[in-house]
């Protein structure tokens, strides 16, 4: 049994079937909450509620672009989560399946091991997929579906670095780690969530005995990684915040939104939609 060919297979089959189901069950519109406000500023490139997803927007205006008459614009931006939902579970197979195989390859890896495998992948990807909070963002432009994309492709991604680390390209899976995570700045701040966790996954690969005091010892130095990126980038997004509060202050003082250069906009859309 070629075991890797089997695991992209059910892998895309398990996208389809969710894509299926979103496609049956999306928003053929505006829905509550955030969702009409994100479909309008990602179709006009506008100014969104603080703190602001500007790469989820611009990724949304590109399907908004795609929509083939005005009427279909919230339904094509509603695909946007459609499509990032349905590679989250793309991407939570092949996570679950590299997880298994690697807890069962020490003691035995015949067909029938491999088979329970990718059942295994199987039904915890689409088991995900039917979750009641997932479909429900699965189906609406919200941040939260390609938030969990971001997440899970982040995760995937450490795995593949635990895997090639010792190999001599193997650190260009943590450059590529790092990419993903400064993309997920413009969605949500859940992608920074992945950080402890890919600090575990190098615990274990690089600790031949694992002890409580160092397992201790690696969660703190994980959450102190991620706290250090977290107000880094929260610091430089206050600083860039105070120095022309004074200058906008002015400006919409004397000028209505109308009147606001296009200038003025995308100067008022970078300074007052920080990322979350």
């Amino acid at each position: 049994m070629n075991f890797r060919v089997w695991n992209l297979r059910l892998g895309w089959f398990a996208f389809a079937i969710s894509l299926l189901s979103y496609l049956l069950t999306v928003e053929p519109t505006a829905s509550y909450w955030d969702c009409s406000e994100y479909i309008a500023t990602a179709a006009k490139l506008q100014v969104g509620h603080p703190p602001g997803a500007p790469f989820f927007q611009m990724v949304g205006a590109v399907f908004a672009i795609l929509a083939p008459h005005a009427e279909y614009i919230a339904l094509s931006v509603n695909m946007m989560s459609v499509l990032a939902s349905s590679f989250t579970v793309l991407f939570l197979f092949w996570t679950i399946t590299g997880i298994a195989r690697r807890l069962v390859r020490e003691q035995v890896d015949d067909n029938h091991t491999q088979i329970l495998v990718l059942i295994a992948g199987l039904v915890g990807a689409l088991g995900f997929a039917y979750t009641d909070s997932f479909w429900f963002n699965a189906v609406e432009a919200e941040v939260y579906a390609m938030a969990t994309c971001i997440l899970s492709i982040l995760f995937w991604l450490g795995l593949r670095w635990e895997a090639d680390m010792d190999k001599p390209r193997g650190d260009r899976w943590l450059v590529l780690i790092a990419f993903v995570v400064g993309l997920s700045f413009g969605v949500h701040f859940m992608g920074l969530l992945t950080i402890p966790a890919i600090g575990m996954l190098y615990y274990f690969k690089t600790t031949e005995t694992v002890t409580i005091k160092g397992f201790v010892l690696a969660n703190i130095l994980s959450i102190a990684v991620l706290l250090f990126i977290f107000n880094s980038c929260f610091r430089v997004h206050l600083r860039i915040l105070d120095m022309p509060r004074c200058f906008l202050s002015i400006k919409l003082a004397c000028l209505s939104t109308r009147e606001l250069s296009l200038l003025d906009l995308h100067l008022l859309r970078f300074l007052c939609t920080p990322f979350k």
